[in-house]
């Protein structure tokens, strides 16, 4: 797609996921479908759950008709938005009723199993370092695990919504720049678009949650996008856009593993969380990550012009900085 049509389609696409979740929150409350509070939530009043079939819908959309548009891109990106369709059926469920843990996971690696055996990468997602089955292997597990944190950080107002937007246009600028020059702008794009029509509605205090009907396959989403940059050789950009949900996940799962716990399970552990519990408003929190995101989305641009290693130590240090920030004040940081 050309600049302008791409443009044209991320407007429709925030229009429709703006008005859609309005409409959407209405069925939602009259069917009485919310997420009520328990010992584990950021809310303290039931909050009607599930719009991301909203966000999905138009994302799913916008793909189809980028795709059907290219040369060639029709069939991988259907099959894609079919299995994040698939994943989103099988997450609705868990949020209207509850699924076994073990189900959950299993549809998930079997669409990225299939994801990786059915979309050739142009070229390997770690550079060449790795023999090809160890790269494709390693690949799909930091997808899986990405699918899953993307669920896991969905836990304050606004923020998935802001993740999306800021990684969305990172990758749409970090591919312009590097001359990558098939649909990976439009899609980053038109997924950042969706997610900025549903903030409307998500911005503290929500109104209307994702659920994990639009965290889990935006999770797959967006993991499959910054995994394709990889294959063009824009693996930094790819780590350095999405580095604070993968470094508070991955940190607040390796220290409730080394404690012992069950690391699946839910919990308040998270550094954002963190930040909640000593009084910060969920507006604030979100604010300070989306401003350290943007940093992150600049030195992304930075890597991509050639300057790899100051980017990734200039995004380090973005982390770094914000996650001291978050937890300040913490006796177990």
């Amino acid at each position: 797609m050309n600049p302008l049509s791409t443009v044209g389609l991320a407007i429709a696409v925030f229009v429709g996921s703006l008005v859609g979740t309005k409409f959407f929150l209405g069925l939602l409350t009259r069917r009485a479908i919310f997420d009520r509070p328990n010992e584990r939530s950021s809310h303290s009043t039931p909050v009607p759950t599930g719009g991301g079939v909203v966000v999905c819908a138009a994302v799913f959309s916008a793909w189809a008709l980028i795709g059907l548009g290219g040369v060639g891109a029709a069939a991988p990106v259907l099959i894609v938005c079919g299995l994040a369709a698939g994943l989103a059926i099988i997450s609705w469920i868990d949020d209207l009723s509850g699924l076994n843990q073990a189900i959950r996971l299993i549809a998930q690696i079997a669409a990225i199993g299939i994801s990786l055996a059915a979309l050739p990468a142009p070229g390997p997602f770690f550079g060449g370092v790795f023999p090809v089955s160890l790269d494709y292997a390693a690949a799909g597990l930091i997808w899986l695990w990405f699918t899953n944190l993307y669920n896991f950080m969905d836990g304050i107002d606004g923020l998935a919504g802001v993740e999306t937007v800021t990684v969305g246009v990172g990758i749409a600028a970090t591919a312009g720049i590097a001359g990558i020059s098939n649909s990976i702008p439009a899609f980053g794009l038109t997924i950042a678009a969706a997610a900025a029509g549903f903030l409307w509605w998500n911005w503290c205090p929500a109104k209307v949650f994702l659920g994990d009907v639009g965290s889990v396959p935006l999770g797959f989403l967006v993991g499959w996008l910054l995994l394709s940059l990889a294959t063009y050789g824009e693996w930094a950009a790819a780590l350095i856009l999405p580095l604070y949900f993968l470094t508070d996940a991955s940190l607040t799962l390796v220290h409730r593993a080394i404690r012992g716990e069950q690391v699946w399970q839910a919990h308040h552990e998270h550094f954002y969380q963190r930040a909640e519990d000593r009084g910060l408003r969920h507006d604030r929190i979100v604010g300070l990550i989306f401003i350290a995101n943007l940093l992150l989305v600049v030195l992304a641009i930075v890597a991509a012009s050639g300057q790899t290693v100051p980017a990734i130590i200039g995004a380090v240090c973005t982390v770094v900085l914000l996650l001291v920030f978050l937890a300040k004040d913490d006796p177990e940081v």
